[in-house]
């Protein structure tokens, strides 16, 4: 499987332009898709499973134009927004067997075989007989989760998947997805929340403002971090001033104060030691340094 995005722009009635040539290539496997808030993220995934048409631009999935192939493409895909709905009158189960019948699973046997397999790896198997609306929020997530990949779909888009997951249940999700990769389909999983491509992902793009900023391995993302990743033991009366100073990545108390994680060029005026850098360091430190874009809010989240 592959997907080919050449040149795509997305310009909104109001003059915004959410996409700029975007050029991507995305291949089987799980991809990670990250950048802040407003970064274009949703745009560009409401493209790729057709419910968005761009203002200019091309995407091919195996060769198959996205805008005259619209229905063979729609078939390969199984998608969970941001804003996932259901019909609340349906159950549980009623749910995920209408989504099945509309993957493609006409059979009833098979169908039903497939809608309990898939309650069960999303754990909700227990509450097959709940109505969709009474489900807390993680479980209607799970749900979320479960009617994007029924059906053996070639092509899966989740859009910030582990919002309101509690870590247990983020951790079965990731499980899951990584089990799919093995496949010969791809993952593409959007997400401002680092954590969810550095443990799933083998390749990533980083959007900044309508814009690629970045499209290699996570590896190599942590690489561009390396001796800019600084722990600095900090005094209750310091703790402020570091924040004011440096990007802060971690704060944990420790017994004569804190053990406050940041990244920056190099320290100056504080005692501290580097540290080896994980994706969210080098992520921060990517838009901070290199674009000079604060993140206070992406990481107040």
């Amino acid at each position: 499987m592959k997907i080919t995005i050449e040149h795509l722009n997305k310009i909104y009635k109001n003059g915004n332009q959410a996409l700029k040539d975007i050029n991507l290539e995305i291949e089987s496997g799980m991809f990670g898709l990250l950048g802040p808030n407003g970064a274009g993220k949703t745009t560009l995934m409401r493209i790729l499973v057709t419910l968005m048409k761009p203002t200019s631009g091309r995407v091919t999935v195996n060769g198959l134009d996205l805008q005259r192939n619209r229905r063979e493409i729609r078939a390969m895909l199984g998608y969970l927004p941001q804003d996932f709905r259901f019909f609340t009158k349906l159950k549980t189960w009623e749910f995920l067997d209408y989504v099945a019948s509309l993957a493609g699973l006409h059979d009833s046997r098979t169908r039903k075989k497939a809608v309990d397999e898939m309650l069960e790896r999303v754990g909700l198997y227990e509450a097959r007989d709940r109505l969709a609306n009474k489900l807390s929020g993680g479980m209607k997530r799970r749900l979320g989760i479960a009617q994007a990949l029924i059906g053996d779909p070639k092509i899966v888009v989740v859009d910030e998947p582990t919002t309101g997951l509690d870590p247990e249940e983020r951790i079965r999700f990731r499980n899951l997805l990584t089990e799919m990769s093995q496949r010969d389909i791809i993952i593409i999983l959007s997400t401002h929340i680092v954590g969810d491509i550095s443990s799933t992902c083998n390749n990533m793009a980083l959007l900044n403002e309508g814009q690629v900023v970045f499209n290699q391995s996570p590896d190599k993302l942590i690489d561009k971090a390396r001796g800019h990743a600084w722990l600095i033991q900090a005094l209750d009366s310091e703790l402020d001033h570091i924040k004011a100073k440096y990007p802060v990545i971690a704060t944990i108390p420790a017994q004569n104060g804190w053990e406050v994680q940041v990244v920056a060029d190099k320290l100056d005026g504080f005692p501290g030691k580097p540290i080896d850098p994980n994706l969210e360091h080098a992520y921060v430190y990517f838009m901070e340094y290199e674009l000079g874009k604060s993140l206070d809010d992406d990481l107040n989240e």
